[in-house]
C-alpha cells in the first residue's frame, strides 16, 4: 500500500467517524416530547424504502459476506436518512462504493452477456457451447 492510500484510509477512517460523532450527539441533543413509547421503524426497511436499481442486491451480498460490518452501515445510512443528510434514492452503484469507501468489498457476481440470434446468452454459455479452435 503507498502512501496515498494510507493517506485516503486514514481519511475515510476519519470521516466515517465525524458522522458517527455528529448523529450521535444529535440523538443526545433530540429527545421526546412526551414520554409515549415511540415506535422506531426497523433500519434496514428505511434504508430498503429509498434504495433503487440493484440497491437491495447490493444490500443482501454486503449482508451474508460482512453481516457484522453491514449491521453497522445500514444503521448509520438509517440515521442519516431519518435526520433528512440523505433524501436521494440510493442505487447499487452508489451503495457498492459506500461500502468499498468504508473498507467493505462486497464481492457481485459479474455476467456478461452478448447478443446471439436477436437473443442475449451469457457469454460463458456461448464460450462452452463453442467448439475450441483447432487451428485448422
Amino acid at each position: 500500500m503507498n502512501e496515498e492510500d494510507s493517506e485516503l484510509e486514514r481519511l475515510k477512517a476519519k470521516r466515517l467517524a465525524e458522522m458517527q460523532k455528529n448523529i450521535s450527539s444529535r440523538q443526545e441533543i433530540q429527545t421526546p416530547k412526551s414520554p409515549e413509547k415511540i415506535i422506531h421503524p426497523n433500519p434496514r426497511d428505511s434504508l430498503i424504502k429509498i434504495l433503487g436499481f440493484r440497491g437491495l442486491e447490493v444490500l443482501e451480498n454486503a449482508e451474508s459476506q460482512f453481516p457484522n460490518e453491514s449491521k453497522i452501515i445500514v444503521e448509520k445510512l438509517s440515521e442519516l436518512i431519518k435526520t433528512g443528510e440523505i433524501h436521494e434514492t440510493i442505487d447499487g452503484g452508489k451503495l457498492l462504493a459506500l461500502f468499498r469507501s468504508v473498507g467493505v468489498h462486497v464481492r457481485m457476481e459479474t455476467k456478461i452477456n452478448i447478443e446471439q440470434d436477436g437473443k442475449f446468452v451469457s457469454l460463458s454459455d456461448k464460450l462452452s457451447n463453442h467448439p475450441s479452435y483447432d487451428g485448422d
